[in-house]
């Protein structure tokens, strides 16, 4: 079982795991697609989420803090203007995860992880889910209405 375990630890010490994911969500914002291995993509989720996150709050500490997670003024800029309008509306999930192939050389699981909502993305995102409210039978509805 996993518990109490935070996040993958990449075989990495945490110098290295750091540099090496502040370069990939740079590229990540750079790029809106990448290509990585499964475990890297899914440590890179919580990250880019985060950039985002930090984007649409919008603060002066917030951009003081992502200036800590993206490496180039390009990808802050682009963070801080393009992305925080794009998804203002959206709550969360700024990233999908698609897993590609198994490279030859070490068997290792590729996936693609890329920003939902943008023109060249692989798979279109979903549209809202409904609210619960709304799914209910109508004798449901009337009894939470108060009818």
């Amino acid at each position: 079982m996993k518990h109490r375990v935070a996040f993958r630890k990449l075989g990495r010490r945490t110098e290295h795991r750091m540099a090496m994911l502040r370069t990939m969500v740079t590229q990540l914002i750079h790029h809106e697609r990448i290509e990585t291995t499964l475990p890297k993509a899914k440590e890179l989720r919580r990250i880019a989420d985060q950039a985002v996150t930090l984007a649409k709050q919008g603060t002066l500490t917030a951009r003081r803090k992502a200036q800590h997670l993206i490496r180039t003024d390009e990808a802050r800029h682009k963070l801080f203007t393009e992305m925080v309008e794009r998804y203002k509306s959206r709550e969360g999930g700024y990233t999908r995860i698609l897993r590609t192939q198994i490279r030859r050389s070490d068997g290792a699981q590729l996936a693609y992880i890329e920003y939902v909502d943008w023109e060249g993305e692989l798979r279109s995102a979903r549209p809202p889910q409904k609210k619960l409210a709304s799914l209910l039978p109508a004798a449901a509805q009337a009894a939470v209405d108060g009818r």
